[in-house]
């Protein structure tokens, strides 16, 4: 290699970490936003080819994930707050000590429950929902950042994934075979997504509405959490269920339960959601993609639990650039 080769080699790399100093608190919504961007590309070049122009179709996109993402988001934090208002001291100790004279019953937890359950304890562990508004406003700034590189990217989507061709160190061919791959993951992901948390969302909000709740705000608050790993809706139909037990019935608090643990999570989230999955790239997509159903599904769960709400297009993401290069690479190095 040249000496003016290594100081160009020398530059870019101090070029790309002055960047990434500068751009790093937009460094996810911007990685987010190009995902999301590969997984709507196809919707994005059918709408440009119909309205004729990039500019339309840029803003068509751009606004149906404001409304997807900021709609329920809203009716939440608007009903929903209501709702949390009216939760008082009262209505949780009411709750805690229906919840402890049951276990007063069982000889080996009366103890535990006398010394280590009380109250006005709990009641200490329920302020920081306080600090919960702070949380949203930075999700919130996150979302809009979002949407606003979504818009500039598709907008100029052409140029940008040509750049990223460019910079990777492999053929056009082999590049464009990984952007591919990412970019029908990605697809497959982002359509599955809304369609279990619309599924599950209704399935719940379906159930609350017999037993006289409001049904659209706890399964549109469902379906989010739906998403939400190994706990998923359990953070909603517990304390709903708590509440129909201290405030309805036992039996409309068992049905809640049980419908919740065999119907939704056992049922629909452990077996339908993978045909779902199955069902969006083989039949809606026509996807060729190489990736099994069930690895998206876990993808999904192990990049919410390391990058939470964004993981769920981060974690597929990450899994499917693996599998791309890795098949690259044994198209380069591996053994006949």
């Amino acid at each position: 290699m040249k000496r003016n080769e290594y100081i160009v080699g020398i530059l870019f790399t101090l070029a790309i970490l002055g960047a990434y100093s500068i751009y790093k608190p937009f460094l996810l919504s911007f990685i987010v936003a190009l995902l999301l961007t590969m997984a709507t590309a196809n919707l994005h070049y059918k709408l440009r080819a119909k309205t004729s122009s990039k500019h339309i179709s840029s803003i068509t996109l751009s606004f149906l994930l404001l409304i997807i993402l900021f709609v329920p988001i809203s009716y939440i934090a608007t009903i929903g707050v209501h709702y949390m208002a009216n939760i008082d001291k009262e209505m949780i100790t009411n709750i805690l000590t229906k919840i402890t004279e049951q276990l007063d019953k069982v000889p080996m937890l009366a103890e535990w429950v006398d010394y280590n359950v009380e109250s006005e304890e709990i009641l200490k562990l329920l302020t920081p929902l306080s600090k919960v508004g702070t949380a949203g406003v930075e999700f919130v700034k996150n979302m809009l950042f979002v949407i606003l590189f979504y818009f500039f990217i598709n907008l100029y989507s052409e140029q940008l994934f040509k750049l990223i061709r460019s910079l990777l160190p492999l053929t056009d061919k082999k590049g464009a075979k990984i952007l591919k791959e990412i970019s029908s993951t990605m697809e497959v992901v982002f359509y599955s997504i809304i369609v279990t948390a619309i599924f599950e969302g209704i399935l719940f909000g379906f159930l609350c509405s017999f037993f006289g709740f409001n049904g659209l705000l706890l399964g549109t608050i469902y379906g989010f959490a739906s998403l939400i790993p190994i706990i998923g809706g359990a953070v909603v139909w517990i304390p709903v269920s708590l509440y129909a037990w201290s405030y309805k019935d036992d039996h409309t608090a068992i049905t809640i339960a049980v419908y919740s643990i065999v119907v939704i999570s056992i049922i629909a989230d452990t077996f339908i959601k993978p045909m779902i999955i199955k069902y969006i790239k083989e039949d809606i997509l026509n996807s060729s993609i190489k990736i099994n159903e069930l690895l998206i599904f876990f993808s999904i769960l192990a990049g919410m639990s390391s990058y939470g709400f964004w993981g769920m297009i981060l974690g597929p993401a990450i899994t499917a650039f693996l599998i791309a290069i890795s098949r690259v690479y044994i198209e380069m190095y591996g053994k006949d």
